[in-house]
């Protein structure tokens, strides 16, 4: 599902114009990274978590040359489900792909 699939399905379910809805979810999706991007975690009861997790240094390996590289310190952006959202997960038939 893409960001315009979201849109629309919003938009059906609330009446509301896509370019109203786009602006929504645009805003929504600033907020959370702006938040983020400023320190702060983003809890959605009932859908997940967004976290920043700070990652180690270590020592790296190049695949091609076998030189191990130093891999510095570093923030990364992470998502955490919540209990119930992981529950409807795992009730979905599984499907091949």
């Amino acid at each position: 599902m893409t960001k315009a699939d979201l849109v629309e399905q919003v938009a059906e379910k609330t009446g509301l114009t896509r370019t109203d809805v786009a602006v929504v979810v645009d805003s929504f999706l600033d907020t959370i990274k702006r938040s983020m991007e400023e320190g702060h975690n983003i809890e959605i009861r009932g859908f997940g978590t967004y976290k920043i997790k700070l990652r180690k240094a270590r020592k790296a390996r190049n695949p091609r040359t076998g030189e191990v590289v130093p891999v510095p310190d570093r923030k990364v952006p992470v998502f955490k489900p919540s209990n119930e959202f992981k529950n409807m997960i795992t009730k979905l038939p599984l499907e091949e792909e």
